[in-house]
């Protein structure tokens, strides 16, 4: 199994980059686990506790349970991934069965931060965007689809996202084997990548 960890800032274009990879390629070879579906279970907060909670620190990622998975998957084994929600900051309690494939891509802003998980990577990729850009693809989403306001998001921004970044996601483009500069068509980026999960499913395949 060929496991790739693809990394960058929050609005830096990393769900577009796997999706154009996926556009490119046979998908049904390819496993997709996101880092926004292993923030820890906050239930026993409320809303309000748990609306104050930093989401973009390492510790608010449950990465025991994410490297378990990988590493159940390397092994040829099934997970239930769990299923969250940035409404209710809370899983729901509904998991989705992910049964292996031949290329496992771990995609999210903290990915490449965790030593264990850095060791189960084939591949690191990471996605740099300018930080303007990032934060109006931030407003843009948050504001449309997650039910924030301007001021709550420009507030999150200033005390978590803009520090969490400096101190732990920039620093984790140290681990990257690749940068792909998502401020303009990264076209041979991600046909270099395509490339790599191609001949990784060939390779399968003749097995």
């Amino acid at each position: 199994m060929l496991v790739i960890g693809i990394a960058g800032g929050t609005g830096s274009g990393k769900t577009t980059v796997v999706n154009k990879i996926l556009q490119q390629l046979n998908a049904e070879g390819v496993n997709v686990l996101s880092q926004d579906n292993y923030y820890h279970d906050n239930q026993h907060l409320s809303l309000q506790e748990r609306e104050a909670l930093n989401y973009d620190h390492p510790k608010s990622i449950d990465f025991e349970l994410l490297l378990k998975h990988v590493k159940a998957l390397k092994k040829g084994e099934n997970i239930e991934q769990p299923v969250y929600s940035f409404v209710t900051h809370s899983r729901t309690g509904d998991h989705v069965k992910i049964e292996p494939r031949n290329v496992l891509i771990v995609e999210g802003i903290l990915v490449l931060t965790n030593p264990e998980l850095l060791k189960e990577y084939d591949l690191k990729v990471f996605v740099h965007a300018d930080s303007d850009e990032r934060l109006i693809r931030r407003i843009r989403r948050d504001t449309q689809e997650r039910g924030r306001d301007l001021s709550e998001v420009l507030h999150r921004y200033q005390t978590t996202l803009k520090p969490m970044h400096q101190e732990f996601i920039e620093p984790s483009k140290n681990e990257a084997d690749l940068i792909v500069p998502n401020m303009r068509h990264n076209s041979v980026a991600i046909d270099f990548l395509t490339t790599v999960i191609n001949n990784s499913l060939k390779n399968h395949a003749n097995v």
